[in-house]
């Protein structure tokens, strides 16, 4: 992959940024341009498994699915690849799913990516339509919950260690912070 990165001129279409294939990197495409972080921290992994664990039998009562680091299409040429999902019932063939199938989108913070997370991905997903977004701050294991509002979000609870957040939407669950950690 470095080759190719190092190599390439111009812009990034959609087909050489999939072409990339598997990295230990995270590599998303935004507007055009590729956006590299490190892969994740054994914690913030555990993080996500244990959330993805919790939310898995009542997003499949739902009849919808939960999935982890995939490619979402927020719009051509932007494609990130959020931590964990909540999805329509896609076809779990396809290499990428389209934001109108993303029912909520959850990121968990890194310190080497915050901003990323609270402002460039909050606003990408909101102007793409997607109505929840659930931040993790792996440091104090904080949740914080935000629903869409016009082409913004707003927030609308926040859950720290000892307290629990309600999800009513996409799914109905309970989530304490510090069984993240499980």
């Amino acid at each position: 992959m470095t080759a190719a990165v190092f190599g390439h001129d111009g812009p990034w279409t959609e087909e050489e940024y999939l072409a990339l294939g598997g990295t230990q990197d995270r590599v998303e495409l935004f507007d055009w341009s590729l956006h590299v972080t490190p892969g994740p921290t054994p914690l913030h992994q555990n993080i996500s498994g244990e959330l993805r664990a919790a939310l898995r039998a009542p997003v499949r009562a739902a009849g919808l699915r939960v999935l982890e680091a995939v490619n979402v299409r927020l719009r051509p040429g932007r494609i990130p690849i959020p931590d964990l999902v909540i999805t329509n019932d896609v076809d779990l063939r396809v290499l990428v799913i389209d934001a109108r199938d993303v029912r909520l989108v959850c990121e968990i913070i890194s310190p080497s990516n915050a901003a990323t997370d609270k402002v460039l991905k909050m606003h990408y997903y909101a102007a793409a339509g997607i109505e929840w977004y659930l931040l993790v701050e792996q440091e104090n294991l904080t949740m914080h919950l935000y629903q869409r509002q016009g082409a913004h979000y707003v927030e609308r609870s926040v859950t720290k260690a000892g307290d629990e957040l309600e999800l009513t939407e996409p799914v109905r669950v309970t989530i304490r912070p510090e069984d993240l950690l499980a």
